[in-house]
């Protein structure tokens, strides 16, 4: 089901430290063999959701995944602010015309009444439930609500409830400035869901057509990460990032403990800082592979990325793992990796991180000038255009 790839190379901001990149991704499927599928479009015409780069930004991305329903497909819209209103219920993903036409009339006005919008989202997917289907909420807001049930403990409480109809949710976040980016992700993961952010029609393209079995199709739930070191082989890491993403280590064996969902197709990127026995480090007293086996602690892993995930319909997990040796080392390294390598610099140099060592915003800006995978993806480019401004 999945794929992962390991890669280590010297550090570019610390010389006393490597870089290890683990990159995930999942099995990709064929748009034309996924099952059909049941969308709820719910989305927010508050007044919040009066600037270019949210109402309008939604409809155009609403229209772009219009574009690739099928006949099989079913689809709803139900719209909220002060109040809830459905305005499509159950059509076919032949009816392009319609669905456009209510898209093109929508407007932003009034308070955001987010709670009864989802009550209803999920009474119309439950209602047009396809069995071996795909049935999922589409919320497209900016998080901002602020009638009815408004504290995030709450809501997450809401989607947990809902969550258990066996619809999944898709939560894309829209604008910039007062967008809650809290509420939002609490609920992408609370309902079985994830989470997107867009702020332009680009990063909705990507978002919805090119990554749209990543982002509307789930193939494994709960999917839970761990990346052990064997003290022998490194005696210091940092993950960089994911802060908010970190489970204790005996809930990774825990199938009663919730975790995210990976889409057909989706990438997940993760990088280490990783010090060699030259530091200290302390190793936490759990039943730990390397942990008391004397054998497996004197081999020459440096550490090992187990996954463990239920399948969309299962509720008992299974696991991978894939060992990491010096056989992953390059003293040259993917332009992958270096690309990686110049977001986190640039990340560590916004937040001024004290990690950031020899990172300077001129020596990221020369690394994306050399790399040939800057000027073939658009996306990349605007990565480095948005240095560029810093620099």
């Amino acid at each position: 089901l999945f794929t992962v790839t390991r890669e280590l190379a010297d550090c570019p901001w610390n010389s006393e430290s490597k870089l290890l990149m683990i990159g995930v991704q999942a099995k990709n499927i064929n748009y034309d063999e996924l099952p059909a599928s049941n969308f709820v479009f719910l989305l927010d015409v508050s007044g919040s959701m009066y600037d270019s780069d949210k109402l309008p930004l939604v409809v155009a991305a609403m229209k772009l995944l219009t574009e690739n329903l099928r006949e099989e497909d079913r689809i709803s819209i139900v719209v909220y602010a002060g109040d809830d209103a459905v305005l499509l219920d159950g059509a076919s993903g032949e009816d392009k015309l319609e669905i456009t036409a209510i898209l093109d009339g929508l407007e932003a006005g009034g308070s955001t009444q987010g709670s009864a919008g989802i009550k209803t989202a999920y009474e119309l997917a439950e209602k047009h439930f396809i069995e071996g289907g795909n049935n999922r909420v589409i919320l497209a807001t900016d998080g901002d609500l602020n009638v009815g049930i408004t504290s995030e403990g709450a809501l997450t409480d809401l989607i947990k409830e809902k969550a258990e109809t066996g619809v999944f949710l898709s939560v894309l976040g829209f604008g910039t400035g007062n967008i809650k980016d809290n509420k939002m992700e609490a609920l992408a993961d609370n309902g079985n869901g994830n989470f997107s952010d867009s702020d332009s029609i680009l990063e909705a393209k990507k978002v919805l057509v090119e990554e749209m079995g990543g982002t509307l199709f789930t193939v494994a739930k709960d999917v839970k990460f761990q990346v052990e070191f064997n003290p022998e082989q490194v005696k210091g890491y940092r993950l960089i990032g994911y802060e908010n993403r970190l489970l204790n280590a005996e809930d990774f064996a825990d199938d009663t403990k919730d975790a995210g969902e990976i889409g057909a197709g989706l990438r997940v990127t993760v990088l280490y800082e990783i010090v060699l026995p030259d530091s200290e480090i302390d190793i936490p007293e759990t039943d730990l592979k390397y942990q008391g086996d004397s054998e497996i602690k004197s081999s020459d892993e440096w550490l090992t990325v187990s996954i463990r995930y239920k399948l969309p319909d299962g509720d008992e997990s299974q696991l991978e793992s894939y060992p990491v040796t010096e056989e992953q080392y390059s003293g040259d390294p993917s332009e992958n990796l270096k690309f990686a390598a110049c977001v986190v610099q640039f990340g560590m140099l916004l937040r001024d991180s004290e990690y950031k060592g020899s990172a300077t915003y001129d020596s990221v800006m020369k690394t994306l000038s050399g790399l040939y995978c800057v000027k073939a993806d658009p996306y990349k480019e605007e990565f480095y255009s948005l240095v560029k401004k810093m620099d």
